[in-house]
């Protein structure tokens, strides 16, 4: 069920920031940093990390970079002390 959640968020979060590249480069109405977080927050971090590196999106902005890693970093902890419990 956790991984059918994490799957689905990420998912969701790759695709945002997909739109979020796609209305940068067309001068567009862009997706707030703070959606961005959110979804990583919600447990989409793999997918965000993903389209930020394979999309190039929000590498050097700072500091939602930092913000981004952190939320993943956090999300790693706890699964491996859940794994190791």
């Amino acid at each position: 069920m956790l991984a059918a959640w994490i799957a689905a968020v990420s998912g969701a979060a790759f695709l945002a920031f997909a739109a979020d590249k796609r209305a940068a480069v067309r001068g567009e109405r862009r997706t707030r940093e703070s959606t961005l977080l959110l979804l990583a927050l919600a447990g989409g971090s793999p997918g965000a990390i993903a389209a930020q590196q394979l999309l190039r999106h929000k590498t050097r902005k700072e500091p939602f970079r930092s913000l981004l890693w952190t939320v993943a970093a956090a999300q790693a902890a706890a699964g491996l002390w859940i794994a190791l419990a």
